[in-house]
């Protein structure tokens, strides 16, 4: 069973280390990315451009984007009944307490500060493999 991941990033260097780096680790996973907080809303609720998109199991979002940012995503996604069950994890280069704090206020399942060496990020790939993938029990899961 593939696991789903939505990528919340708009940055294409950091979009081809997150896959690069889940490529590497042995997640059998499939990545659909959106590049800003307005495009993450309509995938999450099918709408136009994307009516087919999958209900993914973990979300791993940016704070810092534009139109809507991560706080704001986190905002309604976290209050929508039928998208507050979806795990998501705030992915950022940021490591201010504010936004930390923030993120937990608005119901973030985690917080994970993005390295900027690719060895610990690759780690931190590895951390979220077994943490969310292998230890956890999601609520789309089928066993």
């Amino acid at each position: 069973m593939k696991f789903r991941i939505l990528l919340v990033e708009d940055s294409l260097e950091d979009i081809v280390l997150t896959k690069l780096a889940f490529s590497k680790s042995n997640v059998p996973a499939e990545i659909d990315v959106v590049n800003d907080g307005e495009e993450c809303l309509s995938f999450l609720r099918k709408e136009e451009p994307f009516t087919d998109a999958k209900v993914p199991d973990l979300i791993l979002l940016d704070l810092n984007m534009p139109k809507l940012n991560g706080k704001q995503v986190l905002e309604v996604v976290k209050t929508d009944p039928e998208l507050k069950h979806i795990p998501t994890v705030v992915l950022s280069t940021s490591k201010r307490k504010v936004d930390v704090e923030e993120s937990y206020e608005r119901f973030a399942n985690s917080y994970l500060a993005k390295p900027i060496d690719f060895n610990e990020f690759l780690d931190l790939v590895k951390e979220i493999e077994t943490f969310w993938l292998k230890i956890v029990k999601l609520p789309n899961s089928t066993e």
